[in-house]
Formats: C-alpha cells, sequence, structure tokens
C-alpha cells in the first residue's frame, strides 16, 4: 500500500507519473491534478524549460541517460537519486538539520567552541573574511539557535514544496542556492560600506526568495500566520518586507536580524516569480495541516541572528 503525494489518501494500486516519478491516487494521477513539472515539456519538445533534476536528461523506461548516468548515477524516476525530485525542499531540510547538529554537537567535541572566532569562521559569512568563499554556501544551512532553526524549517517544509513543483527541482535548487548566497553577500557589504561587524547565518535570504516567488505566482494562496492569523501569502510577504524596510531605515540590523539580506532574497524571488509566472500553474489556494505534500500548513521565516 502507497501513499499519495498529494492528499496522502492509502492505495492500494497507486500510479507513478512517468514525468515526475510522483505516487498518486486515481484522483491526482493526472499530471494536470498534481501540479507536475513535467507538463512544462509538453510544449517544449527540445527541453528548454526541463525541470528535472539532471541536466540533459531523457527518459528512457523510467531511467535517466544525462550526464549524471555516465558517472553511474541514475536520476530516472526508478534511479536511487529519483527520489529527489520534486523532494529537493526536504533534502535541504535534512541538511539545514545535520548542519545544526555539527554546529552545536561536534564543532564542540572537535575543540571548536561554540561562538569563538573559529567557529564563527567556520559556519557564518562575515566581514572579516568575506574571502572564505565556503561560508558563502554553509551559512545557508548554518543556524544561530534552535527557534531560528526551527521558524526556518517551518517555512521550508510547507512552502519550499509548492515552489519546487512549480519551477521544478534543478530551478528550485538554483534558486535556493543563489538567493541565500546573494542575501548573505549584501548584508556583508552593507557592513563593509558602513564599517559595521556583520555575522550572517541562516536561510531566511532563501526563503524570503520562496515567499516572493509565491506572491506572483500564487499571490492568493491562503496561510494562516502563527497558524490562527489568515491572510494571502502576498499580504504575508508585504508585512514581513514592511517590518524589514522599517528595520534598515532604523539602523541597519535591528535585534541582531539582518533585514537587508531579508530584503534582497525577497527581491530575487520577486524577479524570478515575474519571469516564470506565465509558465507555471498556481499552487494550492490553502495551506492546511495534514498529511501528504499537497496538504501543506503555514509557515514564516525565521531569522538571521
Amino acid at each position: 500500500m502507497a501513499k499519495c503525494d498529494v492528499c496522502g489518501a492509502h492505495e492500494n494500486m497507486p500510479y507513478n507519473c512517468r514525468h515526475c516519478g510522483g505516487t498518486f491516487c486515481s484522483e491526482h494521477r493526472l499530471p494536470e491534478n498534481h501540479n507536475c513539472p513535467g507538463l512544462e515539456d509538453w510544449n517544449d519538445p527540445k527541453g528548454v524549460f526541463d525541470s528535472g533534476f539532471d541536466d540533459s536528461v531523457e527518459q528512457r523506461g523510467g531511467r535517466s541517460t544525462g550526464v549524471m548516468e555516465k558517472v553511474g548515477l541514475d536520476t530516472g524516476a526508478g534511479g536511487p537519486l529519483g527520489y529527489f525530485r520534486n523532494n529537493v525542499s526536504y533534502l535541504f531540510l535534512g541538511i539545514i538539520v545535520v548542519v545544526f547538529g555539527i554546529q552545536y554537537l561536534l564543532a564542540p567535541l572537535f575543540g571548536v567552541p561554540i561562538g569563538s572566532q573559529q567557529w564563527y569562521g567556520l559556519f557564518t559569512l562575515t566581514t572579516a573574511n568575506p574571502e572564505y568563499v565556503w561560508t558563502w554556501v554553509v551559512s545557508v544551512f548554518a543556524h544561530g539557535g534552535p527557534t531560528h532553526l526551527l521558524f526556518n524549517g517551518i517555512a521550508l517544509y510547507f512552502f519550499g514544496p509548492i515552489v519546487e513543483r512549480q519551477i521544478g527541482s534543478k530551478k528550485f535548487t538554483a534558486l535556493f542556492l543563489a538567493s541565500g548566497m546573494l542575501a548573505g553577500l549584501a548584508q556583508v557589504g552593507l557592513g563593509l560600506g558602513t564599517g559595521e561587524t556583520v555575522r550572517v547565518l541562516g536561510a531566511s535570504g532563501a526563503l524570503m526568495a520562496i515567499m516572493g516567488v509565491l506572491s506572483i505566482t500564487s499571490p492568493d494562496l491562503k496561510v494562516l500566520l502563527f497558524f490562527f492569523i489568515p491572510m494571502s501569502i502576498r499580504t504575508l510577504t508585504i508585512l514581513f518586507a514592511a517590518f524589514s524596510l522599517f528595520a534598515v531605515a532604523s539602523g541597519g540590523i535591528l535585534g541582531g536580524v539582518a533585514h537587508f539580506a531579508h530584503l534582497t532574497g525577497l527581491a530575487v524571488g520577486l524577479w524570478y516569480g515575474n519571469r516564470v509566472k506565465d509558465r507555471v500553474r498556481g499552487g494550492p489556494r490553502r495551506l492546511n495541516l495534514g498529511p501528504g505534500r499537497g496538504g501543506n500548513g503555514p509557515g514564516g521565516p525565521g531569522r538571521f541572528p
């Protein structure tokens, strides 16, 4: 017995989509009923807008024959990496949790005290060492504490899969990483310009980009702020943006939160959402708590400490 990826219903005879590799019930088996990224390819025979996990992917019997397969990795629906199609959001969430464990459990065991200069040099993007290129990426997945991790994790879990299904796993990966890095670099650049000492970590910039995309592609999507205040995703994004604008105007980093990074991530998301809005189908009209990837609940971005 399998569970439908959209509604969570248990099916004795599930349907597997040959385009995205997902598992669905009879109600959601058609690509248009589960917002399949493969819908883009039907009118795109040359694969210009290919949304698969593998570049130059070519499906043959459920297996990919692109670059990844040439090095021994099958990214087709039945291959070992097939799970990551439409699941990169959850993969990133898992990486965030693992990095958090490395920050606060493993690092001290190996002689890197939490909050030391060495710790900051490993996990944060700073004005002191912006040339540490690895921190451009690591800082996106590192977090400043359990609350920071919780709120960012909630936002990624609930909002990430919707955008990933709209634009595809490959493009979602690029959006998340690029917006996260640009947000952190923008905050550090502002700090260098003003002479402030800045340390940036967290996925909030990337999450604001995700919210920016949804504000363009699914502006009327209903969410519950703090799980009980109903509003549209567009209204929620406007509120976060207004607060960040006020904070930046009030002196940059208010309460240890990198608001300029939030605004940078949001700008990237709005720009990208405007580029793809005519090529994607809107997601669900409402986010509800419950099982299944199509029945997600609300959340909000966390913060940069």
